[in-house]
């Protein structure tokens, strides 16, 4: 099971005082949960505990078909979250231990993510990504610790197959 983030609104013991400092500590990806709230107004979907202070720049994607993959996409210095809003995909990560030739058997985080239950999925540097929708329309937002020139100096890719999470298991 991946690390998910519930905040403890009066003790907020793992986040330092800037989002800078709580992507350092972090080696791991963290699922950070939203909430929905409804009333006789409408909906407000949220994740109050996303601080975009180190966000530079954002970028949004969708693909043409369910069931496409774009993968995989790392950096060494870039972090990342990412967000569905509309509809849902598979984001999947791994912690590259080898960046001219990363081993097959490296273990991968994997989630679901859909925009029916808010969530932001951190993505720490030193890792790959990628992501597969899941239904028609979806759409993810990135938000990037780098500007796009630091990005682009930063980038490295791997063939989507590399690591295959992409599997869905009828249950």
């Amino acid at each position: 099971m991946e690390k998910i983030i519930k905040i403890n609104k009066k003790k907020r013991t793992y986040v330092n005082s800037t989002n800078y400092e709580f992507e350092k500590s972090l080696e791991e990806p963290i699922l950070m949960e939203g909430g929905l709230s409804v009333d006789d107004r409408g909906e407000v979907k949220f994740v109050n505990e996303f601080d975009m202070r180190s966000v530079r720049r954002f970028y949004s994607v969708t693909n043409h078909k369910v069931g496409f993959i774009r993968a995989w996409h790392a950096h060494m210095k870039e972090a990342k979250y990412v967000t569905v809003v509309d509809g849902a995909a598979i984001v999947a990560v791994v912690e590259i231990d080898n960046w001219e030739k990363p081993s097959r058997n490296l273990k991968i985080h994997r989630f679901v993510l859909s925009a029916a239950k808010p969530a932001v999925l951190f993505i720490p540097k030193g890792y790959a990504n990628g992501f597969m929708t899941l239904s028609e329309n979806t759409q993810l937002i990135f938000f990037s610790t780098a500007t796009l020139e630091e990005s682009w100096a930063d980038d490295i890719r791997y063939d989507a197959y590399y690591w295959d999470p992409w599997k869905i298991v009828e249950r």
